[in-house]
């Protein structure tokens, strides 16, 4: 099996994913300023446990190189994908300390506790089936939306956001991630258990996602 399979095998919930309301207002510049800060404040306390997951995944390596994979990920996360979204915030009037201190939204605690509680439950093929809807979902909406016919670039707010989705370097990142994925995959029927419960582990993970946006609209309406 590979990362299309499991795509393949919650297709309502990846498109439900890739194609939210909150990404579509998004794109056409229309979407809420207070639903777009709320989302960036959570995105930055999830990005923190995303940090954990890559940490965790290190201490389920068995071997040495399995050990060191997870590594430039890591410290990526923690060395320049965290510092950037606090300058990129900074210009939406966000301190780190500001959030810091932000309670996290429920959808937060859901997703971002169900991806280390699965990786802590088994194994590292697990935890990263438990992580590539992240990675795997915001590189298709950065390219989906860099060529949809109703994005707005000029004049939309959120223009930066696409064009970092849609940009080589994190296109680039993510290809590396389907690359390792797959080769975990390769050698699990699909049919088998094992090959279903990853789907399962992948879905949930993707309801997740849809829950994410979701959160950010609802905060618009509070």
């Amino acid at each position: 099996m590979n990362h299309q399979d499991l795509i393949k095998a919650c297709q309502q919930d990846w498109q439900a994913y890739t194609e939210h309301s909150f990404v579509t207002q998004l794109a056409k510049g229309e979407l809420n300023k207070s639903a777009y800060l709320h989302y960036l404040k959570q995105d930055f306390l999830f990005l923190k446990h995303y940090a954990r997951a890559y940490a965790l995944a290190i201490f389920k390596g068995r071997t040495l190189a399995e050990m060191r994979e997870p590594l430039p990920s890591l410290t990526a996360l923690l060395d320049s994908e965290m510092s950037h979204h606090v300058e990129y915030c900074a210009k939406w009037g966000l301190t780190e300390s500001d959030m810091e201190g932000e309670p996290e939204d429920f959808g937060t605690v859901s997703y971002t506790r169900y991806v280390l509680d699965t990786g802590m439950a088994g194994d590292r093929v697990d935890l990263f089936a438990a992580l590539a809807p992240c990675a795997i979902g915001y590189a298709e909406i950065g390219t989906q939306l860099l060529n949809w016919p109703e994005t707005k670039l000029d004049g939309n707010p959120y223009q930066s956001w696409i064009q970092l989705y849609s940009g080589e370097e994190f296109q680039s990142g993510v290809r590396d991630t389907i690359e390792r994925l797959d080769e975990m995959l390769a050698e699990i029927p699909l049919g088998s258990q094992r090959g279903q419960r990853l789907c399962e582990i992948f879905k949930t993970a993707t309801r997740m996602e849809v829950a994410f946006w979701q959160q950010g609209l609802n905060a618009s309406d509070s």
